[in-house]
């Protein structure tokens, strides 16, 4: 099984990535699903989305749960039924999970041009001048994107705006981490993110400060 990367961050905490390269049928292979999942899943009309769906499920396997261990809350953030903090993504070809003791969230990009577009609607983009117009404005905003989708899942998607309540601290890329503030609820939290690019893509990962 094409297990692209396993990351260990701390005692409790590990993230595992895919590469999908099999069939949807060797996907499916071996895989039972809640009703809920299967009515979710019965629903995609894109093969690659079943694919992400059904490789999410073996790394669920790899971790020692099944998709029974999965439940969801009206916001359709996933819990694991045993009280560890779970995450989920799924981009093109890559899929990743991560689990942990405390609150987590995982994100995978694709770095693409259009990112440049929308970048206004997610970060003062006049903070990434020095950088040109050309890859690395691309690679920086797309580590920006995924350090905020990364914390709007860990905090279950309960009305975070990008723009306003989620501020990243400058970073330089070669380091591969940063940290970010998190405004809810008029309480700051501050939280430690890592990151890591491959094959024109990047994951990057929150983990809740001690």
């Amino acid at each position: 099984m094409p297990i692209y990367k396993r990351i260990t961050i701390d005692k409790a905490t590990y993230a595992l990535i895919w590469k999908i390269e099999e069939t949807l049928e060797f996907l499916e292979n071996g895989i039972e699903l809640t009703d809920y999942c299967r009515n979710r899943y019965e629903e995609m009309k894109s093969e690659i989305h079943k694919k992400g769906f059904m490789s999410i499920r073996h790394l669920l396997n790899e971790f020692g749960y099944s998709d029974f261990d999965l439940e969801y809350d009206e916001k359709g953030k996933p819990h694991l039924k045993d009280g560890k903090h779970i995450s989920i993504t799924h981009s093109f070809e890559f899929t990743g999970v991560i689990v942990s003791d405390k609150k987590v969230g995982i994100d995978i990009e694709k770095q693409r041009e259009k990112i440049k577009l929308i970048a206004p609607k997610f970060t003062p983009i006049e903070e990434y001048k020095a950088l040109g117009d050309g890859e690395d404005l691309i690679r920086k905003l797309t580590i920006v994107w995924g350090a905020k989708e990364s914390l709007y899942k860990l905090y279950g998607k309960r009305g975070l705006l990008f723009l306003h309540d989620i501020f990243v601290e400058d970073f330089d890329i070669s380091e591969q981490k940063t940290t970010a503030r998190v405004t809810h609820d008029k309480k700051i939290t501050f939280y430690t993110l890592n990151f890591l690019e491959f094959e024109g893509f990047t994951c990057v990962y929150a983990l809740a400060n001690d």
